[in-house]
C-alpha cells in the first residue's frame, strides 16, 4: 500500500519495518542473541543496507547480497519485534531513516513514523485493521509463495507482536495525536488508497488528480 502510494506521487518510500528485519537477520547471520544489546547496538550503526526501488517490488540488500527473499520468514518476524524494543536499536536507526525524508517527498511506512521518526509529517496515518483480519493476510500471502503456514499460529503472533509493541518502553506503537485512523478490516485495498488519497488532497498535501 505505502509503496503504491509512493510511486503514484513519485515520492521516496521508506520501509520502516525492513530495517528492524535487516537487523534481525544480520544479528541471526551473526549469531548475535537478543541480549547482547549493546553488540546489537553496534551491529546497527555499521549495517551495510541498499534498497533498490528500480522492480515491482523492493529489492533489499545486506552486505551486498540480496536477502528480500528472506526477510518475510517468521523466524525473522519474531527476532525483529524483539530487537526493535531495544532502545540502542531504535536510537541507531533513527538518522538513517530521517534521511529518507528528500524532495519530492516521502511516504513512510513503520509503528513510530507519526509519533517519533517523523512528528511534523503533514500528513499522517494510522492504518489498522484487526488481528484476525492481518492473520488472514498474512496467511494468504505465504501460501501463495508456497510456505507452510498455520493460521491460529499467525494469529497468536501477531496479537504477541502488538502487545509487546504496544507496551515497550520506547515508541511505544499507538497513533499520533493528530493522525488520521483508518480501519481497514472490512475494506479492499482500492478502498484503502482512494481514502488515503482524498486525505492528501483534502489536507492540501498534494493537488487533486495527483
Amino acid at each position: 500500500m505505502a509503496l503504491c502510494l509512493a510511486r503514484r506521487l513519485g515520492w521516496n518510500f521508506l520501509d520502516s519495518g525492513a530495517l528492524y528485519r535487516l537487523v534481525a537477520l544480520s544479528a541471526i547471520n551473526r549469531n548475535v542473541g537478543i541480549a547482547e544489546e549493546q553488540t546489537l547496538g553496534r551491529l546497527t550503526r555499521d549495517l551495510d543496507v541498499v534498497f533498490v526501488l528500480d522492480g515491482e517490488e523492493p529489492v533489499m540488500l545486506l552486505d551486498g547480497l540480496d536477502v528480500t527473499g528472506k526477510l518475510r520468514a517468521e523466524q525473522i518476524s519474531a527476532f525483529s519485534s524483539c530487537v526493535a524494543a531495544i532502545p540502542v536499536v531504535r536510537s541507531e536507526l533513527l538518522e538513517r531513516q530521517r534521511a529518507f525524508r528528500r524532495q519530492p517527498g516521502l511516504v513512510a511506512d513503520g509503528r513510530d513514523m507519526g509519533t517519533v521518526v517523523f512528528p511534523d509529517a503533514q500528513l499522517k496515518i494510522f492504518l489498522t485493521a484487526s488481528a484476525q483480519e492481518r492473520a488472514k493476510r498474512r496467511y494468504k500471502q505465504l501460501k501463495e509463495k508456497g510456505e507452510s503456514v498455520n493460521l491460529s499460529r499467525l494469529f497468536q503472533d501477531i496479537e504477541k507482536r502488538d502487545e509487546r509493541d504496544r507496551t515497550r518502553a520506547i515508541s511505544p506503537l499507538r497513533p499520533a495525536a493528530d493522525a488520521h485512523v483508518i480501519d481497514s478490516s472490512a475494506m479492499g485495498i482500492e478502498e484503502v488508497f482512494q481514502e488515503i488519497l482524498g486525505l492528501l488532497v483534502k489536507n492540501q498535501v498534494v493537488q487533486k488528480g495527483a
